[in-house]
């Protein structure tokens, strides 16, 4: 290799070559006129050539000829023969291509009408009145004369070459109408110029901030003329900054670079119901990217016709970008908001803000769809998430008037009903489904009635209940529990022990020796969220606890039967434990709990002194941290007569430990 090879033309071309050239590479730029030689300055240490290398072939044959291993094509990014030709030359010998890609604008301006060439600008303002400043050069100066009055309305503006000026003159522009200067033009030349022609429209190219567009566009704004914008046509390439990057690595330079270089933009962008539900702001995100990225039904519903990655999956997504940096601007799409159980959470996270700059965009959620299409409010719904992971919607429902859950397809609306049926609760449920699509559908019902609806793949539903619980469930009255002939911990007793475990909302909690389950249940109304494991040996008692947990509407609560520690093997890693009855197997029971979690937080309940002593002893063994160690004496009230006597019930000792 005996150098680098550069087509340029661009502001960016000369920048490279003079910034390769300070840095002692060997370079070697091919222009196509005379004119773009004389705006790339003289210096000595830069071999600049004139004129076309004869298509691929010839620009081949310049690659073998001197050994060029890289050519950057720093071309216009409107010049697609010259880029496929330098693409085609390179594939063909073998040499490394390097798309030096233009920034694209953002300017802010509604004003704007977008076209895709010239012919289709021209098409637009034939039936249009008022003056026109055509500055998209001299190439396509012919189409303009389709206009009626051209000669009087339209004015051009093109490079103060000889060539430029004779074509412009063999189609009529002459005198006023024609304006010749090297640009790019400040914001207020722009604004002077379309000032003194009274213009109306600005008939541009985007040529970036390097060729002046967002000046233009300004100016455009100020004169109160639309701007007919003759867009870009889509490419991949890299920024200025990471095609220094790639050559410093490649040559072994040392060639500054700014502090944002490879910093590219990523957007996530949540995208509601997509399509027609998508925000103006959202589409505009998207529009401007040059890579889409989400799961299949969301890229076909708001990208068609971009470049785009099926991926939800953030360290996949991540990984993507980091491998193809050729790509500036990505959008990365979310189902309805980002904010609401959505992957933007765990991409967020994923995203380096030295490598990214990352903007969201947010979406209307399904909750507020639906809210909205019931003609219900939402800010006062309990909101949650039963696709493809547990919720406890019996237990949230008893609670709350209103919950609103994502679901997945019809297998798991069914379920939830079936459950609602099996709990007998008395609530309402609407189901929406395929929101955005053809499928649409929102059905309200019973739960029996849903269990006979079919339903499609993407599902939501909002539970009603017109007398929710809003009690406190601590310290339920004995009486309220069906007992049989099991143990059950007493009401005063229960309370102060669940109160002194500190449960979460979240917490996975052992109950050992459960007997009637009352812990169990008052546990699993305190974690509505979490899960209770009622470990219990007799399966007469372990039958109670199933009754139990439909008159309290409990799902949260699973039975365990079986003797611990052996019951609780396979078990998930538990939070909290309370040990009521251990049957003699203190120690091997909190041993177990330890090798689970060191940290777990004990409550162990003690009636007689031996099983208080087996506490003790456990404690020094594992060296627990022991937190508080009590003794409750409750007496009860029972009247005789006129009279209220007490009767006491026998004291429990309350130990309260961690592991650390």
């Amino acid at each position: 290799m005996t150098g680098i090879f550069i087509f340029s033309g661009t502001t960016e071309g000369r920048r490279l070559s003079k910034q390769l050239a300070e840095a002692g590479a060997d370079v070697h730029v091919r222009v196509a006129t005379e004119y773009g030689a004389e705006v790339m300055g003289y210096d000595p240490n830069i071999d600049v050539q004139v004129g076309s290398c004869g298509g691929a072939e010839g620009i081949a044959d310049q690659i073998r000829k001197n050994g060029y291993g890289i050519v950057v094509d720093a071309t216009h990014p409107y010049a697609l023969n010259i880029t496929e030709h330098i693409r085609q030359a390179c594939e063909a010998t073998g040499a490394e291509y390097i798309r030096l890609k233009r920034s694209e604008s953002d300017t802010g301006s509604s004003n704007i009408v977008k076209v895709s060439s010239v012919q289709e600008a021209v098409d637009y303002l034939k039936d249009k009145e008022g003056n026109i400043l055509a500055s998209t050069g001299s190439k396509d100066i012919a189409l303009y004369t389709q206009i009626p009055d051209y000669k009087e309305r339209v004015t051009a503006r093109v490079l103060s070459t000889m060539e430029s000026v004779q074509k412009c003159a063999e189609y009529g522009f002459s005198g006023k109408n024609l304006i010749c200067a090297q640009g790019p033009f400040s914001e207020e030349t722009n604004y002077a110029t379309l000032k003194q022609i009274d213009a109306r429209y600005l008939v541009t190219k985007d040529s970036g901030t390097a060729g002046g567009y967002e000046d233009k566009v300004r100016a455009a704004m100020r004169a109160g003329a639309t701007v007919i914008l003759i867009e870009r046509p889509k490419e991949e390439g890299s920024t200025y900054d990471q095609v220094v990057e790639q050559l410093n690595l490649k040559l072994g330079l040392n060639m500054e670079v700014s502090r944002s270089a490879g910093k590219r933009t990523v957007n996530v962008i949540g995208i509601g119901m997509g399509g027609s539900g998508l925000t103006l702001s959202a589409k505009n995100r998207i529009d401007g990217s040059d890579l889409v990225i989400g799961a299949r039904r969301m890229v076909e519903s708001v990208a068609a016709g971009k470049v785009i990655l099926e991926e939800y999956k953030a360290d996949e997504i991540v990984k993507y970008l980091r491998e193809n940096p050729q790509y500036t601007d990505v959008s990365v799409l979310m189902s309805g908001d980002i904010g609401f159980y959505s992957g933007a959470k765990k991409l967020l996270l994923a995203l380096d803000a030295d490598e990214f700059d990352v903007n969201t965009e947010p979406g209307i959620s399904s909750a507020v769809y639906l809210c909205a299409k019931m003609g219900t409010s939402w800010q006062d719904v309990y909101m949650t998430s039963a696709h493809g992971r547990e919720a406890n919607l019996v237990g949230l429902s008893r609670v709350h008037a209103k919950v609103f859950t994502l679901l997945s397809d019809e297998s798991t609306v069914h379920a939830m009903a079936k459950q609602f049926i099996d709990y007998q609760m008395d609530v309402s449920i609407t189901v929406g489904q395929d929101f955005g699509y053809d499928s649409e559908k929102i059905f309200t019902g019973t739960p029996e009635e849903v269990l006979k609806e079919p339903f499609g793949k993407l599902c939501v539903a909002l539970i009603q209940n017109d007398s929710p619980v809003t009690s406190n469930p601590v310290s339920i009255p004995d009486e309220d529990f069906i007992r049989g002939d099991a143990p059950m911990t007493k009401s005063e007793v229960r309370a102060l022990s669940v109160a002194k475990l500190k449960l979460s909302d979240d917490s996975v909690v052992y109950d050992i020796g459960a007997g009637t389950g009352s812990v169990s249940i008052e546990m699993a109304l305190v974690a509505l969220n979490g899960n209770v494991f009622a470990i219990e040996k007799e399966d007469p008692a372990a039958d109670l606890i199933e009754t139990n947990k439909i008159k309290f509407k409990t799902p949260n609560v699973q039975v365990v039967r079986g003797l611990a520690p052996e019951a609780m093997a396979d078990l998930p890693v538990p939070t909290h434990a309370f040990i009521g009855g251990s049957s003699g197997n203190l120690k091997d029971i909190v041993r177990c709990l330890l090798d689970k979690n060191p940290d777990i937080r004990i409550v162990i309940n003690s009636v007689t002194i031996e099983t208080l002593e087996e506490t003790t002893q456990a404690i020094r063994e594992f060296g627990l941290v022991e937190e508080d160690f009590s003794c409750i004496n409750v007496s009860k009230a029972r009247k005789l007569g006129k009279y209220h006597l007490m009767t006491a019930q026998n004291p429990v000792y309350i130990a309260v430990v961690r592991g650390r």
